[in-house]
């Protein structure tokens, strides 16, 4: 449910063995929480669906909201969605749930579509109604968030939505020419997964860009990469068990791991989904038409990617100490060595060789194709912002936006794209670094200037309606 602008991206940076990789390995879902043979078919059905859609992205394991939705319009708020009469949808019908998901219409007031509505508008009737069924059975929680949605004008006016709302919705198109599998994965694409919330750029009123559908598209500080089916831009040379792996462990062999938001799309969705289901996803997102986008992905010279110092050192910290301690002293005393930067900043935990500590869930970086885009964007912002885990268990890679200066981060970003991206050079410069940090959300103009318009166009109406009372006065004083 990550929406319109931070959410992060689904940015591939990571590793995992070689055996896992193997063409045709079905790999187990993870146990799915909250099904158990006492419930229902249809409740258990529900568990599914509740995963499939990833309601816990926004609303949480426990479905009681409080997530912040980074918008262009302001911060938006997930609710309490457990049954609770007071604070969450205890009192909703089956149609109520029916008209939130498929029109974004709450019994009382319009949503925003900060709740992908406009993809969730495709939903299948027995799928609302298994995840009604089962949303009755999760435990009431009898608290309100602790924050609450409060856009500025003329956001604030939920009715605007209507017109929103016959603009985008929905927000995906059904394609002709598909098997039956690639139909099933479509509608897992587009409806419950809903992937182009995220991975398709939006137009001027911050819906789909359809004819750039899937291409890719900046969220805050993340990056959405192309997932279309493209050789250079997109993931056009991986293959559909590649996708499946991604989508059941969040990671590729020395290609793709998945952080932030994607992170989360892994931990709370993906990973659960049956492997027919997956195969489906892979199936139709190798289908759907290929975008050349100008973020290329330099292919994985293999020659050039580094070897582990020692079998131990790549799992063990303490094998690394002592490179790590004469890195800080010569980084103390005045180096700008981009090695001694790597190693004083990155390698406790990523490691003196980039491969980082598998043991411990540090991330490796060798290979992955973050760093070897063309752009050096992501990477760049990853250094700057750092990067939230999936999980609470997950590690939280800093920030160092406060710690290194511009010429530090162009150093260090260039060091780890020739020697873990196995680039043959690398020119980020503190420009480049300046640029990037300083680049913020891109708000579309009807967006920006909304409470402007909003006041001109009140303006008018006033003066047209003060111009047709005066011509109906006139035309009664001729009379």
């Amino acid at each position: 449910m990550k929406p319109l602008s931070v959410m992060l991206s689904m940015l591939a940076i990571g590793i995992t063995s070689s055996a896992v990789m193997a063409e045709g390995v079905n790999l187990p879902n993870a146990s799915l929480p909250n099904v158990s043979p006492a419930n229902s078919e249809l409740v258990n059905r529900g568990a599914y669906i509740a995963r499939a859609a990833d309601c816990m992205a926004c609303h949480g394991e426990d479905y009681t909201g409080g997530t912040a939705i980074e918008t262009p319009m302001g911060e938006i708020y997930s609710t309490n969605i457990t049954p609770s009469k007071r604070y969450g949808i205890g009192d909703y019908t089956e149609t109520d749930l029916k008209n939130a998901l498929q029109k974004g219409r709450a019994p009382s007031h319009m949503l925003y579509p900060a709740m992908p509505y406009p993809s969730y508008s495709g939903m299948k009737e027995e799928d609302i109604s298994a995840l009604f069924t089962y949303l009755q059975t999760v435990p009431a929680v009898d608290e309100a968030p602790k924050h609450k949605t409060n856009l500025p004008f003329p956001f604030n006016i939920r009715s605007l939505m209507l017109g929103w709302n016959f603009l985008n919705v929905p927000s995906t198109e059904k394609r002709d020419g598909l098997n039956e599998t690639q139909k099933r994965g479509e509608y897992l694409v587009n409806n419950l997964e809903h992937c182009g919330t995220c991975h398709t750029p939006r137009n001027s009123t911050m819906g789909f860009d359809k004819k750039m559908y899937l291409s890719g598209a900046q969220l805050g500080h993340w990056h959405a990469p192309n997932i279309t089916p493209d050789e250079s831009s997109g993931i056009g040379s991986w293959s559909e068990q590649d996708i499946i792996t991604y989508l059941r462990t969040g990671e590729l062999d020395q290609r793709a791991y998945a952080g932030g938001p994607m992170g989360e799309a892994v931990a709370h969705s993906t990973r659960y989904l049956k492997n027919e289901d997956l195969s489906a996803i892979a199936s139709y997102l190798k289908a759907v038409p290929a975008i050349q986008t100008d973020d290329k992905v330099s292919a994985v010279d293999v020659s050039r990617l580094p070897t582990p110092v020692n079998e131990s050192i790549t799992h063990d910290l303490l094998a690394q100490k002592d490179y790590l301690a004469q890195a800080k002293t010569e980084v103390s005393n005045g180096s700008n060595s981009p090695e001694s930067l790597y190693l004083a900043a990155c390698g406790s935990c990523h490691g003196v060789d980039g491969y980082g500590q598998p043991d411990a869930r540090y991330a490796p970086i060798v290979g992955l194709s973050s760093i070897r885009r063309e752009k050096p964007d992501a990477l760049v912002n990853m250094i700057l912002h750092g990067v939230e885990g999936a999980t609470d268990t997950s590690p939280i890679m800093p920030g160092f936006s406060e710690e290194l200066n511009s010429d530090q981060i162009a150093g260090i970003a260039n060091y780890v794209r020739v020697n873990f991206g196995g680039l043959t050079k690398s020119e980020v410069s503190a420009a480049d670094v300046d640029r990037i940090a300083n680049t913020g959300v891109d708000k579309p103009f009807l967006i920006k200037y909304a409470g402007l318009l909003a006041i001109i166009g009140i303006l008018v109406a006033i003066a047209v309606i003060i111009f047709i009372i005066r011509a109906i006065l006139r035309s009664k004083r001729r009379r």
